[in-house]
């Protein structure tokens, strides 16, 4: 089955290729061109990533994605014109899984495109014995990538989950930011630690009573993160 793309961008010659050259590789590719069609569209359709433009008519990219975030997990790539630092960190606490700065190579977006879908095809339900976990009120269903606190679902990002799911695997094991890194979002990642950060920050406030003494993910000060089993 091919997989299924949503471009989103208002400027009609970039959709054009990079519909072009996602569709020359397979994929399915559906376009939108304003906030408000590509939030119909995600409401609507099923999607395996989508790629969401920053500066957009009606509604921006940043409401897009943070109005997603209300009913899915989809993976989110953003684009944005600006090389500011800030630009990216609002995308990631926004719920975004990654961005790309613009002028982009289109060879750079496919990779980064597959090596997301790669990564949730590797996530998707397996046969295991240990496929769920569970620590104190929470509950982490590995095959639907589920997670619930005393029966209340969670909404993460994939990228959230991700990081809690390695963390849980591992109680009690400290990952340092750089381990976290290479580990959750791939060694030829260009980001830095911060987006780790930021990640573990937002994951927090959804999974904690109180972020600032957590009962699930903790700090090691001068190390780096773990999960309190």
């Amino acid at each position: 089955m091919a997989n299924r793309v949503l471009v989103v961008d208002d400027e009609k010659l970039i959709v054009k290729g990079i519909r072009f050259s996602l569709e020359q590789d397979g994929m399915e590719v559906t376009c939108a061109y304003d906030g408000e069609e590509a939030l119909q569209y995600a409401k609507e359709q099923s999607f395996d990533i989508i790629l969401l433009d920053v500066m957009l008519p009606k509604l921006t990219g940043f409401e897009v994605c943070q109005q997603i975030r209300e009913f899915s997990n989809v993976p989110i790539i953003m684009l944005t014109a600006k090389g500011d630092d800030m630009d990216k960190i609002l995308g990631l606490e926004y719920g975004a899984d990654d961005y790309i700065t613009k002028p982009f190579n289109i060879l750079e977006v496919k990779a980064r495109i597959k090596a997301i879908i790669r990564r949730a095809a590797k996530n998707a339900p397996k046969k295991e014995k240990d496929t769920t976990i569970v620590s104190g009120d929470m509950t982490i269903e590995r095959d639907n990538r589920r997670v619930s606190i005393a029966g209340r679902e969670i909404n993460l990002t994939a990228k959230e989950f991700d990081v809690l799911e390695l963390l849980a695997t591992n109680p009690n094991q400290v990952y340092s930011r750089e381990k976290l890194l290479t580990l959750v979002w791939g060694a030829d990642y260009p980001g830095d630690v911060r987006t780790v950060d930021v990640h573990i920050r937002r994951l927090r406030e959804k999974i904690e009573t109180n972020s600032s003494e957590p009962k699930y993910v903790h700090t090691k000060w001068g190390v780096g993160y773990y999960f309190k089993g």
